[in-house]
């Protein structure tokens, strides 16, 4: 079943199968865009923009992408992309510079290591924009994995998940790249998908981890959640920045634990459009949308490179 998206939004995926690898383009009409890192690993460009002390108020687009720092060259596609529309912030001076705030996974392990978007792979997927975008384990969520406390031979596949209400008469959508070191809860906040037991079932990361203490060695800037909210509410900047703020409670209330260290957890929010909105009950809400996306991403995620997924374990 599709999720609907925001009047003028469209995602597009980029995926390399046998890299294990992609990148993912949310395509907004000029947005209000807020965002907010609260993992201590974080990999981003442009993010400095997101924030309400910024004199950039809108940006054209939000890349996500595997490949770690590497995979950050695929916003140059998106970048060069746009310009080729006439899409970006006019100085008066002559081209436009499209602004587009981009942030990375660590996916190398289930792939080949050498493998990473590059500036070609994010003009593709822009080219592949669509208002119904595939899900699970395409695009930046290919090569995802949740649970990685105790190494591969434990991951759950992780992915792409969407999820989408309507608010006041305002469309809110969130899309998510699950790539957790934490475990995915569901609703009932059992362990959804995350460290294998190796009998069917799961052993929570925080129990694992007051029983034995972290490793020696931890999987530093290894895991990530990325989320981008869209909207056609209309919001202020300072509205987008705390709707993102929000958003990152969504990543808490369904990833245990979420925003470590090691994990490189951002949220962004683009809003574009006229419909009016009561931004206190928008981030109300948007937390329980942003967990649900989160859920779909495992649930839609299919297996790679011996990694199961929980839809075919």
């Amino acid at each position: 079943m599709s999720v609907p998206l925001p009047s003028g939004f469209a995602i597009g995926h980029f995926t390399d199968a046998a890299g294990g690898t992609g990148c993912t383009v949310i395509l907004a009409p000029d947005a209000v865009a807020g965002g907010e890192v609260r993992g201590g690993g974080p990999g981003t460009r442009e993010t400095d923009l997101l924030s309400p002390a910024s004199g950039a108020r809108e940006v054209q687009a939000v890349l996500f992408t595997g490949g770690s720092a590497y995979g950050l060259a695929a916003a140059d596609g998106v970048t060069r992309w746009l310009a080729e529309q006439g899409r970006g912030y006019r100085t008066g001076l002559g081209p436009v510079i499209p602004l587009v705030p981009a942030a990375v996974v660590f996916d190398l392990p289930l792939g080949d290591m050498d493998a990473h978007p590059t500036a070609e792979a994010g003009a593709r997927a822009c080219d592949a924009a669509t208002t119904d975008p595939g899900r699970g384990s395409v695009g930046a969520g290919t090569g995802c994995a949740v649970g990685k406390l105790l190494g591969p031979d434990h991951w759950t596949k992780g992915g792409v998940g969407l999820a989408s209400d309507v608010v006041g008469g305002c469309r809110v959508t969130a899309l998510a790249v699950v790539n957790a070191f934490g475990d995915v809860l569901a609703e009932d906040g059992t362990i959804l998908a995350g460290v294998r037991d190796g009998r069917g079932g799961f052993t929570p990361t925080a129990g694992l981890l007051r029983e034995h203490g972290a490793p020696g060695t931890l999987p530093v800037r290894e895991a990530t959640t990325l989320v981008c909210v869209m909207t056609d509410a209309r919001l202020t900047k300072t509205d987008a920045w705390l709707l993102a703020r929000a958003a990152s409670t969504g990543i808490g209330r369904t990833i245990d634990p979420a925003h470590t260290v090691v994990d490189g957890d951002a949220a962004y929010v683009l809003a574009a459009g006229d419909r009016e909105a009561d931004p206190f009950v928008l981030a109300a809400v948007v937390p329980h949308v942003v967990a649900a996306a989160i859920r779909d991403g495992v649930r839609q995620a299919t297996p790679l490179a011996g990694c199961p997924a929980i839809s075919r374990s």
